[in-house]
């Protein structure tokens, strides 16, 4: 693939092995109340069967933040006052041509009560009973900076949705 305007650059990063990946930007918004966290069981599509946060894909039109704030609502009922960006992280599959970039938000304060959904059944768990072994295996690396509220910036590389062959995550000052 030639890249002809460079607008267009932004929109692919080669992978380690020289291929070619899309950049997809997706969201994942952490609701954090003191001594617990709220997450999804994820009931259908990728990561079904995983609890996670909630989130998803950026839309057309929409900035980031916006697409955390809809994907929140509308997979728990859940509106948010503050989203705080609490980190960014670049997911790699081998044999995928997509680069998921994952935007990470942590909200304190929420308006509503968490609501079952078509995709997500929310569930509040103690800070010290997440359940990572149902989780992405990425979760237990990142999730202690999260919760202490620390910024962050992570890489993983996956062969199936299982193994981390490789990855880098650093605490930063800002994103």
């Amino acid at each position: 693939m030639v890249i002809k305007r460079m607008s267009d650059a932004g929109r692919y990063i080669f992978g380690l092995a020289g291929t070619m990946l899309t950049n997809k930007l997706l969201t994942l918004v952490l609701v954090v109340q003191p001594g617990r966290v709220l997450l999804g069981m994820k009931k259908r599509g990728f990561g079904a069967g995983k609890w996670n946060g909630f989130g998803g894909k950026v839309q057309p039109g929409e900035t980031i933040e916006e697409a955390a704030r809809r994907e929140l609502q509308e997979e728990c009922g859940l509106t948010v006052d503050a989203l705080d960006k609490i980190g960014n992280i670049k997911f790699e599959f081998i044999g995928e041509t997509e680069l998921l970039d994952v935007h990470v938000f942590r909200a304190d304060n929420y308006n509503g009560e968490p609501t079952e959904s078509d995709e997500m059944r929310p569930q509040w768990f103690d800070s010290d009973k997440i359940p990572f072994s149902q989780m992405w295996v990425d979760d237990i690396l990142w999730f202690p900076l999260m919760l202490q509220k620390k910024k962050f910036l992570g890489y993983f590389k996956f062969q199936g949705h299982d193994l981390i062959i490789e990855h880098k995550l650093e605490e930063v000052e800002r994103l």
